[in-house]
């Protein structure tokens, strides 16, 4: 017992999260990674256009406004499938720190990452203060 009647373990400060956490957190991950991976090919088809039936590729008759807004589009979903790849892989390394029992520890600071900051960014490997003072 310490001074102020608790355990040591409660005063103690926590430098990493439980197993039952690290699955928790395992679980919530790999849902992101499914449906992220899902948008991403749903880009990437939208870009190489391989589930289109239609003469886009074949028809020489398109008007140029057609084109423009084609080409626009066809790159705005490739920055954006570029982003969701992006996104996979940071997932993908979130896995492996689970794995590593390394998840939710700040990399700059060594401290642990709040759990509700991990809840809505799970692939988070700063703290909010060391993001902050990074800007």
């Amino acid at each position: 017992m310490t001074k102020k009647g608790k355990p040591a373990e409660e005063v103690r400060e926590k430098v990493r999260y439980s197993d039952e956490e690290l699955q928790m957190f395992k679980e919530l991950i790999q849902q992101k990674l499914i449906a992220a991976q899902s948008e991403y090919d749903q880009l990437k088809s939208a870009v190489t256009h391989s589930s289109s039936n239609d003469t886009e590729d074949t028809s020489p008759t398109f008007k140029v406004l057609e084109e423009g807004a084609s080409a626009l589009s066809k790159e705005e979903a490739g920055q954006l499938a570029q982003r969701q790849y992006k996104f996979i892989r940071s997932l993908e390394a979130a896995l492996v720190r689970i794995e590593n029992k390394s998840y939710g520890i700040c990399r700059d600071t060594g401290k642990l990452i709040p759990k509700e900051r991990l809840l809505i960014v799970p692939h988070a490997t700063l703290s909010v203060e060391a993001k902050n003072s990074r800007d």
